[in-house]
């Protein structure tokens, strides 16, 4: 897939911050900056028909839905409302912008319109955290992540909630124009340019938000020294507690286990590192505590869908 343009479909009661994520990562001419320009285009059932917005403005599409076909990539904002009000010609035209080639994205709740497409069926998928029981409830053949920033499945990228589009526009435009193309607009948005990480993945957020301020240090212990060998009971020793409730508290505060928790974030880590350096796939190994090659391939592996080589081929930034 080629990412030369992007069309924005907007419906009756679009949400501004959603679609503004949007027009702030595709619809910005910075070729300036050195970006390669994107035909970004606003779209809706009639063009310069004024829809409402969710917070009382009006928006008015330059084009009809026939901006759709041909588009690289269709994006789809949320919408308040139920999925039966979504115009049927609006879905038409998206099912038929998707099966000429274009990738689906959405932001949040816009994932209801794909699923009233039809777009979502066997597919993964995510949505706000408050919406995906409804999700699973009305397009059940979905296979619905609820713990994830985003979900990569090819043709269909869904996001979670408001700002987790941002790293699900972030993630198409390095997965088809790169890092140093990402990290231009990632700068100039004055955001991460990688909370995410490459193709067909579901990440999970490296420090749950809702971890509690006693915990926390716990946790950020554990990040400065992956490279450490850890135990339950280690950890559990360091924290004052018997391994039991070190456990136990654990799981409540991260909603996974210790050792899963420090597997995930040693993965993570590596991944920085096979982007940002050139050390060979051992040394990092060694660096993020798997001890050897063999054990980061097969944990990568497992949790990215790709070897550490394919993926430094494929997001590799200069090495520093």
């Amino acid at each position: 897939m080629a990412l030369n343009s992007v069309s924005a479909l907007v419906l009756d009661g679009v949400t501004v911050f959603e679609f503004g994520v949007i027009c702030e990562v595709f619809g910005i001419d910075r070729t300036g900056d050195g970006v390669p320009p994107i035909d970004f285009k606003v779209c809706g059932p009639e063009a310069g028909k004024a829809l409402r917005t969710s917070v009382g403005a009006q928006l008015a599409p330059d084009h009809g839905l026939d901006g759709l076909i041909g588009a690289d990539v269709v994006a789809l904002p949320a919408v308040a409302g139920p999925p039966e009000d979504y115009p049927a010609e609006a879905l038409d035209a998206l099912r038929a912008a998707h099966a000429a080639g274009a990738t689906v994205l959405t932001v949040c709740s816009g994932v209801f319109i794909a699923g009233a497409a039809g777009l979502l069926d066997g597919r993964r998928c995510t949505t706000h955290w408050m919406h995906a029981d409804e999700l699973a409830r009305r397009f059940p053949t979905a296979i619905v992540d609820r713990n994830v920033l985003f979900v990569d499945d090819g043709d269909l990228v869904t996001s979670a909630g408001t700002a987790a589009g941002i790293d699900a526009s972030l993630h198409l435009v390095r997965r088809e124009m790169g890092s140093a193309v990402t990290n231009i607009i990632a700068r100039r948005m004055v955001v991460p340019p990688q909370r995410d990480g490459g193709q067909r993945q579901y990440i999970d957020q490296p420090i749950p938000a809702r971890c509690s301020e006693g915990f926390a240090p716990q946790l950020d212990w554990i990040l400065a020294n992956l490279g450490a060998p850890h135990t339950v009971a280690s950890l559990a020793k360091r924290a004052g507690m018997s391994s039991r409730t070190f456990a136990r508290r654990f799981v409540e505060e991260t909603g996974t286990t210790p050792m899963q928790w420090v597997t995930d974030q040693r993965v993570h880590y590596a991944r920085r590192m096979l982007e940002e350096t050139d050390l060979d796939v051992d040394r990092i190994a060694e660096r993020v505590g798997f001890g050897n090659a063999t054990l980061l391939r097969h944990h990568f592996r497992r949790l990215v869908g790709v070897t550490p080589s394919d993926y430094r081929r494929r997001f590799a930034r200069a090495a520093s």
